[in-house]
């Protein structure tokens, strides 16, 4: 089900949420099986873009090698009733690629700004820096209220 929510108020929800976690779970697909794994991430400020690293002697780089099609959820949910009624959940859906070299240095700043403890970790020469490009943002809250964002 569609609530109408204005533009404005949907990318400030989207914004918030995404400003407030550190970390996504990214659903990739290996033999037609889904895999999840944990990840830091950071927005873009525009919100097209959703920056994340991972070495890439991993499954989820070889997964998107062979499929670049993933999934990112966001939530803020804190493991207890309440979150039936208040937590909210992002799915992004969206392409994944390595950082192009012409922004290399943009996005890597970008994300270390967010997670400086990983600098170490992103910058090692085995570490890919990726970007999810974003097709579709679908924001769920009051457990059951879908709204669905395309950024242009």
């Amino acid at each position: 089900c569609k609530i109408m929510t204005p533009p404005e108020q949907l990318q400030q929800t989207i914004r918030s949420l995404l400003d407030s976690q550190i970390q996504a779970v990214l659903a990739t697909q290996h033999q037609q099986q889904p895999y999840t794994s944990l990840m830091a991430f950071k927005a873009t400020p525009d919100l097209k873009q959703i920056v994340f690293a991972t070495y890439r002697a991993t499954q989820k780089y070889a997964n998107l090698l062979a499929n670049p099609r993933a999934s990112l959820l966001i939530d803020n949910r804190c493991n207890d009733c309440d979150d039936y009624r208040n937590a909210v959940a992002i799915s992004v859906q969206g392409a994944v690629c390595e950082v192009d070299p012409d922004r290399h240095a943009e996005l890597l700043e970008l994300f270390t700004g967010r997670h400086p403890l990983l600098r170490d970790f992103v910058t090692a020469a085995d570490c890919a820096l990726l970007q999810m490009d974003v097709e579709c943002y679908y924001v769920v809250s009051r457990f059951q209220s879908v709204v669905e964002w395309r950024p242009d």
